[in-house]
């Protein structure tokens, strides 16, 4: 009877294990959906305004969020898209991050372009209705409030100690978005572990003169954040990104780093602009893709680079759009929803447009010289 208690036991964990994996499986799959013929689409989905972020919500509806603020949904991977549907008066903060535990949406409003203070609004239907929710968010260990605007979207952690954890970029702009306060922000991060109620802020991403930042989840849970940069001491470099790692859920960051690949907007004035980035959700495997412009002068040249082995190296870029292209967000869609296997770009250029391609198409793009296409990739086609 008591080996048989232990077994009893022991095959309940493993159930308990194989639960948890289940989860995990749903919303990470194959990489062969995200291959097969190279497309290309694009189509505009606001007019004015700006400041876009784009997500996929837990049953595969593709959300665009935009400007002052308000969101379209598609419910058929990008094809087409309904109304526009008001989230509350305000600013976008950017940021929308997928509660993926239990399907919640959370949206950052502020009153005015920033510095400013955010409400936070919540959707449970999928981006169909917005309620304003208590939430506190805590200052940074500096005393410091985080800013939202106008960071990447945020994620839910999937690997780890962690696993479950909400975490999206955010931000602090000192006493003003000034030139001469330039040297004072930096860039950090806000985490939940009860599903938004209670956030508390990270330490500073270890570089001043920060902001506008992304942050992916790789297969091992470590974090890899990488930011915008508008000021720099003299002699150092702010024209590329600069990146750094957490492996403690997003509580502290190191291991800055200049990432020479991939650009910080135009290269004529280290100014930096807000870049899209998002690992696509393929079990086992880090790939990255990272948006921005690559241009001289001027906000277009909309770009996007691809990483295969978790941003060591970015081997593969391909141009977008020729046109303008500020502020972009990235996305892609889940396993076994209408969006399997596109990647959803939501770009400032004339408007809100979404661009929807796939890595097949990304893989006909132009070899950057930093590191090679691993012949798994191509194996799967």
């Amino acid at each position: 009877m008591k080996n048989q208690a232990i077994t009893l036991t022991t095959l309940a964990l493993l159930g308990a294990c194989g639960a948890a994996f289940a989860a995990d499986s749903k919303f990470e799959g194959s990489l062969k959906p995200f291959l097969g013929e190279p497309k290309l689409d694009i189509q505009q989905v606001f007019k004015g305004d700006r400041f876009p972020t784009i997500v996929t919500t837990v049953d595969g509806t593709v959300l665009a969020a935009w400007g002052s603020v308000q969101v379209r949904r598609s419910e058929d991977g990008g094809v087409t898209w309904g109304p526009e549907i008001p989230v509350a008066t305000g600013h976008m903060g950017g940021g929308v991050t997928v509660n993926e535990a239990n399907g919640d949406i959370f949206a950052f409003v502020g009153k005015v372009h920033p510095p400013t203070t955010e409400t936070v609004y919540r959707s449970q239907d999928n981006g169909k209705s917005w309620t304003a929710v208590e939430a506190v968010i805590k200052p940074d260990s500096k005393g410091n409030k985080p800013e939202m605007h106008m960071n990447e979207h945020g994620i839910t952690l999937r690997h780890g100690t962690h696993k479950g954890r909400l975490i999206r970029p955010t931000r602090y702009y000192g006493k003003a978005n000034a030139g001469s306060e330039w040297p004072t922000h930096y860039t950090n991060a806000i985490y939940s572990d009860n599903d938004g109620k209670t956030w508390l802020t990270s330490e500073p991403f270890p570089a001043m003169g920060t902001g506008e930042a992304t942050l992916a989840e790789l297969a091992d849970g470590r974090i890899y954040y990488n930011s915008r940069r508008h000021w720099a001491p003299e002699g150092v470099d702010n024209l590329r990104r600069w990146t750094a790692w957490s492996d403690d859920g997003g509580a502290t960051w190191k291991d800055l780093a200049n990432c020479q690949v991939l650009p910080d907007g135009p290269q004529n004035n280290g100014y930096g602009l807000m870049g899209g980035l998002v690992r696509l959700p393929i079990k086992g495997k880090d790939i990255l893709i990272y948006s921005n412009c690559e241009s001289a002068t001027g906000r277009d040249k909309g770009t996007v680079w691809a990483s295969f082995d978790g941003a060591k190296t970015w081997p593969l870029k391909r141009l977008v759009t020729p046109g303008g292209f500020a502020y972009s967000s990235l996305d892609a869609g889940r396993p076994g929803t209408k969006g399997e296997g596109w990647i959803y770009l939501l770009f400032e250029g004339g408007g809100g447009q979404v661009a929807r391609f796939n890595l097949s198409w990304l893989l006909q793009g132009e070899k950057t010289g930093d590191g090679e296409v691993p012949k798994w990739v191509t194996a799967e086609k």
